[in-house]
């Protein structure tokens, strides 16, 4: 009897969708903390979260979702790969190993819808960035133990696991998303967990600096950084923090042999091949963009198809193996040559409508919308030097980071819309009104908390110098917006004559209507 209750038990929970979107949610977060150190964990992850996304899926919002833009241009581009496939000159083999790479991008339609109702979403941004701190702490046991190391030598120094490129874009992701958090808890002064933070940021940047680092970190993350400070903050904080980075980078090139190395690296590089047509790093970039550039040009609109990058450079192949222009790859290290040579001005339209679309959606100051913003601008920065949509590890980067940032900024918008549209419930109980400074006459009906991140609305003066006004009493039936301590009905607090001024940190905003 016990059995069939406990069989009847399992199988009412198999059934319910709260399990299976749970688990999905547990995939997901696997998945992010495998994303650093396994590539095959990753593939398994992302295919059981799937799975366990479909069975419960609303299909008809889904099919409804797939309209906007932000899924429905992902979508248009791997169809494209699979049209493209029909006017392809490569072998049926490179034409379907060319569609491999643009199938990730399907997943970010389930992220979305996902996410949009789910809870969890931000255990995902935090299980990758634990995972990332723990590889950094790897990172220097390898640098004095080599031996660690799961590479098969010789190998950089610092790289447990992958390669420095991959791991220098982890590192310079997380490091600057750290900084909006961060700039949050300054603000409401809870210095503990600030400091924390900053210790976790300055271990990336630490280890970027004196450990091992890629060439397109040292030129993406000065643009990231600019990128957040003029997205959230005001010109004197831009120039005061701008001040104190450029006094620790000089401190950083004056400390570090690293950072003189691969600066050193570029001009060293360049000279080879452009002297002696060396195959060095920066030579076979270069080479690669000039034939790919030829590429484009014999077939401007359509491109020679999907899957034919190998076969045009083998076809272009010329010189002894020690030449740059010998070299056969299936990869330009470049994302729109990429495109532009297998799909033409049709790809590269598709490509760049994709990218502004999605930067455009996360325009609001929320945390999940500035890690999707900056998890599109690294991607479209990155990518002018190698094709990082296409790349395994920077590719789920991208779509992880979009696709969970979008489901929490669309769950967001909901949420204000519902607010804003429902208005102030006048049937909600009222407060004790024997607790807070205004007469009683003037006790607030109904109170409903917004976000912190709506501050500016009220006052930008007033948030920077950490105070907020409170207005003279208003008239009955107004509606008043005011800053006010979250705790203000929970504990005593003095009579106080309006107008009075109160502080803005650990502070709430309130609408409040009054009798």
């Amino acid at each position: 009897m016990a059995a069939v209750v406990s069989g009847s038990g399992l199988t009412r929970r198999l059934c319910d969708h709260r399990t299976w979107r749970a688990a999905a949610d547990l995939f997901a977060i696997l998945t992010a903390a495998a994303l650093p150190w396994s590539t095959s964990l990753t593939a398994v992850f992302i295919t059981l979260m799937i799975l366990c996304m479909v069975p419960f899926a609303e299909f008809r919002a889904f099919f409804q979702s797939l309209t906007r833009p932000i899924s429905a241009l992902p979508i248009a581009l791997v169809l494209l790969a699979l049209v493209g496939t029909l006017w392809s000159q490569a072998p049926w083999a490179e034409r379907l190993h060319g569609i491999n790479p643009t199938a990730k991008l399907l997943v970010l339609p389930f992220l979305f819808h996902h996410f949009e109702r789910s809870t969890r979403s931000a255990w995902i941004f935090t299980a990758f960035l634990v995972s990332c701190a723990l590889l950094s702490l790897m990172s220097w046991l390898v640098l004095f133990a080599p031996n660690l190391s799961l590479k098969a030598p010789p190998h950089d120094p610092g790289i447990f696991i992958k390669d420095y490129i991959n791991q220098s874009q982890e590192f310079t992701l997380c490091a600057v998303a750290l900084a909006l958090p961060l700039l949050r808890l300054l603000r409401e002064r809870r210095f503990r967990l600030a400091a924390l933070l900053i210790a976790v940021a300055l271990s990336f940047l630490v280890n970027m600096a004196f450990v091992v680092v890629s060439r397109t970190a040292l030129v993406t993350m000065p643009i990231m950084l600019a990128a957040f400070a003029l997205r959230h903050l005001n010109w004197r904080s831009i120039l005061l923090i701008f001040a104190s980075l450029a006094a620790l980078s000089v401190a950083a090139w004056e400390t570090s042999p690293l950072l003189h190395s691969r600066v050193d690296s570029f001009s060293s590089q360049y000279r080879g091949y452009v002297e002696k047509g060396a195959s060095t790093s920066i030579g076979l970039r270069l080479e690669f963009w000039r034939k790919s550039l030829g590429f484009f040009e014999q077939s401007p609109l359509a491109g020679h198809g999907t899957g034919s990058v190998r076969s045009l450079f083998r076809q272009a192949a010329t010189g002894s193996t020690e030449q740059t222009s010998s070299d056969i790859t299936d990869n330009p290290h470049n994302q729109t040559l990429n495109v532009a040579v297998q799909w033409g001005t049709i790809g590269i339209i598709l490509l760049y409508a994709m990218w502004i679309v999605h930067l455009l959606f996360f325009r609001s100051d929320g945390l999940a919308d500035w890690i999707g913003f900056l998890v599109v601008v690294q991607n479209l920065l990155t990518s002018l030097f190698n094709s990082h949509l296409f790349d395994f590890h920077e590719g789920w980067m991208y779509v992880l980071g979009v696709g969970v940032a979008g489901g929490m900024a669309i769950r967001a918008q909901r949420a204000r819309l519902t607010a804003g549209g429902a208005g102030l419930d006048r049937s909600a109980p009222q407060e004790n009104s024997g607790n807070h400074p205004w007469p009683p006459q003037m006790a607030p009906q109904a109170a409903i908390r917004y976000p912190l991140t709506l501050e500016r609305q009220i006052s930008q003066r007033a948030c920077r110098n950490g105070t907020a006004r409170r207005r003279s009493r208003p008239r009955t039936g107004k509606i008043h917006l005011s800053l006010v301590p979250p705790d203000l009905f929970s504990r005593p607090s003095p009579r106080l004559a309006p107008p009075a001024w109160f502080r803005c940190d650990c502070a709430a905003i309130y609408l409040w209507s009054y009798r």
